[in-house]
């Protein structure tokens, strides 16, 4: 325990002596803190591309030890009186991509919503019931509607930004989005993050207003999946 939080625990303790309660302030200023941004793509390690033909069909492998693969939602809410910005993910996402002449021209992203968590249990509850319903909706997809030229990856183990433009269904809601992905050729591996902004309202998703935490109308489906050519 650092000296700072000695201090902090010291000043909680001298108030509920004196009777005062530890409000919305003292909780936001102290006690909550902001969950670490979306994973994206990282070129620590990186390697120089082992091929410069891309062509083919490229399956996602699913997030473990081994690679990055991860998706699921960034928010910000309200807790107790303090800001705090809230990330929700899960490594069980599976899909492919088919490239042809260096372009993507089909390509789907599946993500089991149920397995998507944060680091409160009483939260994800909620999002597993009452505000996504993953019994009912157990999966989120995103699915290319154009082509990807992908021509511009460079093969030293940088990366390039492409968009790409696709369907976002959740909720069995489905709608026209566009994003700005970010996409790494590592030895033979393709590597590819993007946030999509989202409005929860365009999808029949109700925000949580419970008193003691309001969630805003608006936030961002987050997705970072690493491929292997088949």
């Amino acid at each position: 325990m650092t000296k700072k939080w000695w201090i902090v625990g010291a000043i909680v303790v001298v108030l509920v002596a004196l009777g005062v309660t530890v409000g919305p302030w003292a909780y936001g200023k102290f006690i909550a803190e902001s969950d670490a941004p979306a994973a994206t793509v990282s070129t620590s390690g990186a390697q120089a591309a082992t091929t410069d033909n891309i062509d083919g069909t490229w399956t996602i492998v699913p997030g473990d030890e081994a690679n990055t693969t991860a998706a699921g939602y960034t928010v910000d809410e309200v807790l107790n009186g303090a800001e705090v910005t809230v990330v929700g993910s899960t490594t069980d996402v599976s899909g492919e991509v088919t490239i042809e002449n260096d372009t993507v021209t089909a390509g789907e992203v599946l993500v089991t919503t149920d397995s998507i968590t944060t680091d409160n249990d009483r939260r994800d509850g909620q999002f597993r019931g009452n505000i996504f319903e993953t019994a009912t909706y157990p999966t989120a997809t995103f699915a290319f509607d154009s082509p990807v030229d992908l021509s511009s990856i460079p093969d030293d183990g940088t990366t390039t930004t492409v968009t790409a433009e696709g369907t976002l269904t959740l909720k069995d809601q489905s709608r026209p989005v566009s994003v700005e992905m970010e996409v790494l050729q590592s030895g033979d591996t393709l590597i590819a993050s993007g946030s999509i902004p989202t409005t929860w309202a365009d999808f029949g998703i109700e925000p949580p207003s419970l008193g003691f935490v309001t969630v805003e109308d608006s936030g961002s489906v987050d997705f970072l999946i690493s491929l292997n050519s088949e």
